[in-house]
């Protein structure tokens, strides 16, 4: 079966944890595939330009999803739409994303992006700043901060993440009574100082018959 890896927002397929699991995977003989979801064109992201990707990846296939941050709440959103995702497996999803974009930008940035048009980030990827056009947020809205899901799902989530606070994975778990939840105690959101114990807690569930 293959595993699609969703990186986070303005990250990249060779970031750090995204190296790490494609070599453990491969290794135990997965096919993985780790798309670049801006698709070389990070300025015009949004959130369903990338499913609508993910989408034309995946061609219905039955894979296994592995998502990080913003690749976490998008393997989220499509697994909730196909069936075809088997298992889920999530990195500090960003749960809530608008909500958590709106909060911690302001209303003085959030008016200026609108008013320019675009803001600038830093994208780690690039190691550098890009401009975001202004639809990136637009058009989020309607998404389901929470998405309800059928299939197993496997979370890991550090209790000092101070980007995607564990909250919102907990409340996701309210809604998604077969999902785990594995808390990570004195790690924050990239999770990099805990790959072994992440990888230790994921061969089950990844090679398992069952959740």
């Amino acid at each position: 079966m293959s595993i699609l890896y969703l990186h986070g927002f303005a990250s990249s397929p060779h970031s750090r944890k995204a190296v790490f699991f494609s070599e453990k995977l491969r290794a135990a003989g997965f096919r993985v595939e780790i798309p670049d979801l801006a698709q070389s064109d990070f300025e015009h992201l949004t959130l369903r330009r990338q499913l609508n990707f993910i989408e034309d990846i995946a061609r219905g296939r039955d894979v296994i999803l592995i998502g990080s941050s913003l690749g976490g709440y998008l393997a989220s959103l499509y697994a909730a739409r196909h069936l075809e995702a088997k298992k889920v497996l999530l990195l500090a999803p960003a749960f809530g994303f608008r909500e958590l974009w709106i909060a911690s930008l302001g209303p003085e940035r959030l008016a200026e992006w609108k008013a320019r048009g675009v803001l600038n980030v830093f994208h780690y990827g690039e190691g550098r700043e890009l401009p975001l056009a202004y639809e990136f947020l637009e058009d989020s809205r309607g998404l389901d901060p929470f998405p309800v899901l059928a299939q197993p799902v496997l979370i890991f989530h550090g209790t000092r993440d101070s980007v995607v606070p564990i909250e919102q994975s907990l409340a996701f778990v309210r809604l998604n009574p077969q999902a785990k939840l594995v808390p990570f105690n004195e790690s924050g959101h990239e999770l990099t100082d805990v790959l072994d114990q992440m990888w230790s807690a994921a061969e089950d569930f990844l090679f398992g018959t069952a959740a």
